[in-house]
């Protein structure tokens, strides 16, 4: 729970799944002192105070890798103004859609703590809880198998064809040599 002061001004929230975790984006906007705020979980990234030019947009990042993300200010009707986010100069909607389709993510609970493992399909890249893991990757009969420790525990991702050119490549976890349920 966050001892921060509520935020007069709020007038957008988002939620952002990166490989490092799932970031809250949360904005401020005065609509008659031009105040702007921006703040990553729960961080205050960016502040500017009375701003003219109630319209426009604000450059920030987001997450262990900077990942780009641009909140959009655009007046609707009268003083009502849109609040729209894009990530790596996409909207939310299509970032996430194109996320899905580049990453898996798996959670589980291991050595009774919530855990969060995602596979970048891209570069094959591990992360755990935020951190990008050490790997190894092999050659199996099957596919590929990347391994990886977490604690004292063993665990890779396999890679296996699906036989099936639309649904390509199938990735499965395996933590101490037990399926991991999607």
């Amino acid at each position: 729970m966050s001892s921060r002061k509520p935020l007069p001004d709020l007038v957008a929230v988002w939620e952002i799944a990166l490989s490092d975790g799932v970031h809250k984006v949360e904005f401020e906007h005065g609509t008659t002192t031009g105040k702007r705020a921006i703040y990553v979980d729960d961080q205050e990234i960016f502040r500017k105070e009375w701003m003219f030019k109630l319209v426009g947009k604000e450059d920030f990042a987001i997450g262990k890798q900077k990942v780009k993300g641009t909140i959009n200010i655009d007046a609707c009707s009268g003083f009502a103004y849109e609040y729209t986010l894009e990530v790596q100069g996409k909207s939310l909607k299509k970032f996430i859609e194109n996320k899905n389709k580049t990453s898996k993510a798996w959670t589980l609970v291991l050595s009774g703590r919530d855990t969060r493992i995602v596979l970048e399909k891209d570069t094959m890249d591990i992360w755990c809880n935020g951190e990008k893991m050490e790997t190894a990757g092999e050659f199996t009969d099957e596919g590929t198998e990347t391994h990886f420790e977490v604690g004292d525990h063993s665990c890779y991702v396999k890679a296996i064809s699906s036989g099936n050119r639309k649904s390509g490549i199938i990735h499965t976890l395996y933590v101490d040599d037990r399926l991991i349920p999607d």
